[in-house]
């Protein structure tokens, strides 16, 4: 197993996504950015361990039925800022996902119809614009570690922790493996039978193995997607984070400073 995974009890896909070289010959730094599922299993010696890595901030991608329906545990004597979305009208409603399963039937062509749809909607949708903002000027002001979660930690997360690549110059491939992971963190392969059962008996409706892989994993083409909507909307990523993020070059070379040795 990579040793980019730190084995928790209760919570799924916990990773360190720093230490990876970029285009100007320095290297993101070990132990300063980590990514995860979310926290409302954690058990006790999880809370531990948690305290062990030392996170200053938390970025919960949620939305807010989502942390009200599995809030997130964490131990007493945590001090660490938590960044979350307000409460939104349409969170009343179900999320894309769960509309998604009672809706369509589950085949690997429909999932990754969804998916690639929600890649191309997540990065301009008004809470994440709000909370991956808020993020990188974390990055840029504050110290210590950050940890950024969603439900499962593939999809919201996995898109904040490849823009975070892409800004510091992480060389694609590298962005790419660190995104795929998640196949390997959550055993994906060896659980998708599984998976397939309890979201039949939950929904009604059957799903193949490859469907769930589909689903339930990430592909290099659901990241592609993001980009090039990035791109679409906003001609560049450099842009998307001037206009749509309000970052400043300023402010990402203040959080190059902090996190490239």
């Amino acid at each position: 197993m990579s040793t980019r995974i730190h084995p928790f009890e209760g919570v799924e896909n916990v990773r360190d996504y720093g230490g990876y070289d970029t285009a100007a010959s320095r290297r993101l730094r070990r132990g300063r950015l980590f990514r995860s599922g979310h926290w409302a299993n954690a058990t006790d010696e999880d809370l531990q361990k948690f305290l062990d890595l030392g996170v200053a901030t938390v970025v919960d991608l949620r939305r807010a039925t989502e942390r009200d329906r599995q809030p997130s545990r964490r131990p007493v004597s945590c001090r660490a800022e938590v960044l979350s979305a307000p409460s939104r009208p349409d969170d009343l409603t179900e999320a894309p996902h769960i509309q998604f399963l009672k809706a369509r039937d589950l085949t690997p062509e429909a999932s990754r119809e969804f998916m690639s749809s929600a890649y191309r909607r997540i990065p301009y949708e008004a809470p994440h614009l709000d909370l991956f903002s808020r993020y990188f000027r974390a990055l840029a002001e504050g110290d210590g570690p950050v940890l950024i979660h969603c439900a499962a930690g593939k999809d919201r997360t996995g898109i904040l922790a490849a823009l975070t690549h892409r800004m510091l110059g992480v060389h694609a491939d590298d962005m790419v493996e660190d995104y795929v992971l998640t196949n390997t963190a959550v055993n994906l392969q060896d659980r998708a039978p599984e998976i397939a059962e309890r979201m039949m008996r939950w929904s009604g409706r059957t799903a193949s193995p490859e469907a769930v892989i589909a689903f339930v994993g990430v592909e290099p083409a659901y990241l592609d997607e993001a980009f090039a909507e990035i791109d679409r909307q906003s001609g560049s990523l450099e842009a998307y984070f001037e206009t749509a993020l309000g970052l400043d070059k300023l402010t990402r070379e203040r959080i190059a400073e902090r996190l490239l040795a």
